[in-house]
Parts: structure tokens; C-alpha cells; sequence
């Protein structure tokens, strides 16, 4: 059974797409404030023995408040997955048209791993391109290709995310490469279990599974309001996201199950998960489910 990791990309900036994210920071976003409240979920999350901890370069100043937290006695006990690819450049404003912007390029490679080095205080366990898609050029640049082969020889174990509605044809195109990948995060949850079977085949050829958006974006938790998920969790007695988490939990692919909270109470509810069955009843067309999240704001 997959264990329970806290992801920070709701953490580290003052606006993102998760419903109700603009209710649930403090008030005025500051750097400070952003700071204080990531470190009391990490400490939470580690007091409950979550030993997996997510970042990556877009996500504001996630890399650099995660580095803050870090100790040279935690280090040992935890595993730390980042992400390169994109840049963060709304200036932490949450009220600008970009936020981020995407580039695969060796030369942004290049650029941001030093600069995940310094935020960190030391190299990740995993260090992921970010949001590959099965078009993008980076899975035929050969020299990306042979710097992340240099990497994953140093002793960073290389992969990739994957996001939109053809995640699955992005993963096996990265899986028959027979290298440098070996891991990956994924969007996987009741809503949207298109991925699974390209995930199950990548986990049974040694590949490092992260399962994201478990709650997809806040859609199924009580910020959705009332939804035939949110329903059926009632009438069982569970918090939707608990629920949510626990589908992702119980598949036997899954290494790492991501939370995104961002509250002292998202947490304790994310950890409190159950299993109840497969829940297919609730899944979605793909590009049904990637058409409703790009309409989400940033908030």
C-alpha cells in the first residue's frame, strides 16, 4: 500500500488553482507568512510520520521553504522529489495572467538544477522534468537526455510528471526510452483513471510511482459542494477527500500518494483516508476532466 506524501505546490506561491486556495492562506499572502505556514505543515506532516516531501523550481519559494525546514538529522529519514521545467514568474502576485512558464530545454536544466541545489541545501532523491507531454521535444533531445543519464548516474534518480489527456501515451513513450526515467508523478483519482494502466506497467518495470491531484484540485473535497461524490462520502460516514485519497492509497501500482493541503485541517483529514472500493462510478472522459480543470483560476 502506497504511503502518504505532502506536496507544496499550494504552499510556495500566493495563488494557485485549488478550490477555495484564496480562503485557505492567510491573510495578505506575504513571503513570511507563506514561510511559517509551510513549515507548520511540515512539521505536522512529520510529527504524523509522512517521510516524502514534493516541490519543484515553479512553485514559488517551495524548494527554499522546504530547505529552511530541512535538518541535518531529517535528512536522512526523508525522501525529497522536485521538479524542473518551469519558471515561476508572477512576482508572487496572484492576480497576473502567467504564472508560469514551460521550457524543457538542457539550457533551463542547466540553469534551475543549481539553483534547486542551493534552495535545498543539496541535491534531491528525485529530480523530475515537469509536465512532460508526449509532443514535447525533450523525450528526442539527445543531449538533455545524456546530461539527466549523467545525473541519474551521480545518484539522482531521474523521471518526469505528467499532466493533460494523454498521460499515459507521454509515460510509455518515456518508459521505452530505457532510460534515464525511472520515475514518475501522475495525475491519477476517481474522477480521472486514465493513466492507470500505463502506471501499473511503468511500476512493474521498476519505475518509482507518484500519484498528484488526488483531490483533483479541491473538486473532490466539500469545496466541490454538492456533488455525487461529496454525497456518496456523506452517506458512508467519511470527509470527501479522505475518501478521495484512499481510492489512490489502495492502488497497487502507487509508491507515493501526494497530499496538497495547506491547512492544519486539510492534513489531519488527508491522513485520516479510507478505502471503500473502487468508486468507478465516478470517473470522467479524460478530456472531460483536463477541460473542467482549465477552466480553474488562479486564486
Amino acid at each position: 500500500m502506497a504511503s502518504i506524501g505532502l506536496g507544496l505546490a499550494a504552499l510556495g506561491r500566493p495563488g494557485y488553482i485549488n478550490l477555495g486556495h484564496d480562503e485557505d492562506l492567510p491573510p495578505g499572502r506575504a513571503v513570511e507568512d507563506l514561510r511559517q505556514r509551510t513549515h507548520q505543515l511540515l512539521e505536522q506532516a512529520w510529527q504524523a510520520g509522512v517521510r516524502y516531501f514534493d516541490a519543484a523550481r515553479s512553485y514559488g519559494l517551495a524548494e527554499k521553504f522546504l530547505g529552511e525546514w530541512l535538518t541535518p538529522e531529517r535528512r536522512p529519514e526523508l525522501t525529497i522529489g522536485s521538479k524542473w521545467g518551469y519558471t515561476y514568474v508572477a512576482d508572487w502576485r496572484n492576480d497576473v495572467d502567467t504564472h508560469e512558464v514551460k521550457d524543457h530545454t538542457l539550457a533551463t536544466f542547466e540553469r534551475q538544477w543549481p539553483e534547486t541545489l542551493r534552495a535545498l541545501g543539496g541535491p534531491p532523491d528525485y529530480y523530475l522534468v515537469h509536465s512532460l507531454t508526449a509532443d514535447s521535444p525533450a523525450l528526442g533531445d539527445k543531449q538533455l537526455l545524456d546530461r539527466l543519464r549523467q545525473l541519474a548516474d551521480d545518484g539522482v534518480r531521474v523521471g518526469l510528471s505528467t499532466s493533460g489527456p494523454q498521460q499515459a501515451e507521454t509515460l510509455r513513450k518515456a518508459v521505452d526510452l530505457g532510460g534515464p526515467f525511472t520515475a514518475v508523478q501522475a495525475t491519477w483519482n476517481v474522477l480521472e483513471t486514465s493513466a492507470g494502466k500505463a502506471l501499473a506497467e511503468a511500476h512493474d518495470a521498476g519505475w518509482f510511482v507518484v500519484v498528484k491531484e488526488v483531490v483533483a484540485n479541491g473538486r473532490l473535497t466539500a469545496r466541490a459542494g454538492e456533488t455525487p461524490f461529496n454525497e456518496f462520502a456523506r452517506q458512508h460516514g467519511i470527509a470527501p477527500d479522505a475518501l478521495a485519497i484512499g481510492a489512490a492509497v489502495q492502488q497497487p501500482w502507487a509508491d507515493i500518494v501526494l497530499s496538497g493541503a495547506i491547512t492544519a485541517e486539510q492534513l489531519e483529514s488527508n491522513l485520516a483516508y479510507r478505502t471503500d472500493g473502487p468508486l468507478t462510478e465516478f470517473v470522467q472522459q479524460p478530456e472531460e476532466y483536463w477541460t473542467e480543470r482549465s477552466a480553474l483560476p488562479w486564486i
